[in-house]
């Protein structure tokens, strides 16, 4: 044993994974003062949401020149309205190039939904060797469970008081009481609320567009599903104080009445 253990003294600090909420900006091209523009407007929808938040750049999407790209630009522009750029997402070399350039952390590009082609010939080609006659079921016995493992649901049963925030990474959000103002729910799926929401309710927060949120008392300040979001002032316009499910159609956020979903 190291002195260390011995004398009880602890380390400093323990490396340990954390899920956390990022925001993406999801660039096509980049233009300095269109950039500073655009991220101005956007802030003006919800100056507290974006207030000290850290984002990463996404080049999934990209279609400008690699030469146009300005990471340090970019940097001292989000920075200058609070705004905290932390790294890059995708991209080709030269582009993460610059970016490690530019003291950003490299994170892995979003992976496609199913296996690669090649992944999908090889299964196919040995498909007939890889299946197995259907196993044969005593009468009266149970059934055997599916392999696949159920999505992780988060059940809260007290109300989610101002400045917490309460975070499902792998499933649904299911809330039994009020989310109050000043509070934030987030979820890999869909975010159920039965009270009202007055908070702001984060719903696929990876990505999925087919997450929904549900509440008996739309009175948010925020709603987001997979990066789209209303805030309080649009909100209103439809389904304010009553129940509602709200989804993404077509990139737009629709709030719905619940007795005529």
């Amino acid at each position: 044993m190291t002195d260390t253990a011995t004398t009880g003294v602890k380390q400093g600090f323990q490396l340990k994974s954390a899920n956390l909420s990022m925001t993406a900006i999801e660039l096509y091209f980049f233009e300095k003062d269109d950039f500073e523009a655009t991220l101005r407007d956007k802030i003006s929808q919800a100056p507290g949401f974006f207030k000290d938040i850290p984002v990463i750049i996404s080049m999934e999407k990209y279609e400008g020149l690699d030469s146009e790209l300005d990471f340090f630009s970019i940097i001292g522009t989000c920075r200058r309205h609070s705004i905290h750029v932390v790294g890059v997402r995708g991209g080709n070399d030269d582009q993460r190039r610059l970016a490690r350039g530019a003291s950003l952390a490299l994170i892995p590009g979003s992976q496609p939904r199913g296996r690669s082609g090649d992944q999908e010939a090889a299964s196919g080609a040995n498909q007939e060797e890889a299946q197995e006659p259907p196993s044969e079921t005593t009468p009266g016995a149970p059934a055997a469970a599916p392999s696949s493992v159920a999505t992780a649901t988060r059940i809260i049963s007290q109300t989610v008081r101002s400045g917490q925030q309460i975070y499902a990474p792998e499933g649904d959000l299911v809330i039994l009481a009020p989310v109050q103002a000043g509070a934030e729910v987030l979820a890999a799926g869909n975010i159920h609320v039965y009270g009202p929401l007055r908070g702001r309710a984060l719903a696929g927060i990876h990505g999925e567009e087919s997450a929904r949120v549900f509440c008996q008392s739309l009175e948010a300040e925020l709603v987001s599903i997979a990066g789209h979001y209303k805030i309080s002032e649009d909100l209103q316009d439809n389904g304010w104080k009553s129940a509602v499910q709200i989804q993404l159609r077509d990139d737009l956020l629709v709030v719905t009445p619940l007795d005529k979903a």
